[in-house]
């Protein structure tokens, strides 16, 4: 069984891909990875050489806040796997955006 919490972030709008489940988190920084593999932290445009240095500022030194990861449905599996490979290194706390069926 499989239960999570609903985020509410401020993020650029993608196609996030369809799931169950929900989450909530209010400490949270939200990773946009656009179709074109363009990468926002909440609503601002950062790039693939800044993005771990953004994230890490954004998400502070007590790493409280949850990285929300959300991926447009038709992103390449590369670009996800980049944000989590950031998240997995600094050991951050992570989830994957999807949209409710």
């Amino acid at each position: 069984m499989l239960t999570s919490t609903l985020v509410t972030v401020s993020a650029i709008d993608v196609l996030l891909p369809k799931a169950g489940g929900k989450t909530e988190n209010n400490t949270s920084v939200a990773v946009s990875i656009t179709d074109e593999s363009k990468f926002y932290i909440d609503k601002t445009f950062v790039s693939e050489k800044n993005l771990e240095l953004e994230i890490l500022t954004k998400v502070g030194t007590d790493k409280k806040k949850t990285v929300v990861i959300r991926g447009d449905q038709n992103v390449p599996y590369k670009s996800v796997m980049k944000v989590i490979d950031i998240a997995n290194k600094n050991k951050l706390k992570m989830i994957l955006a999807v949209k409710g069926k």
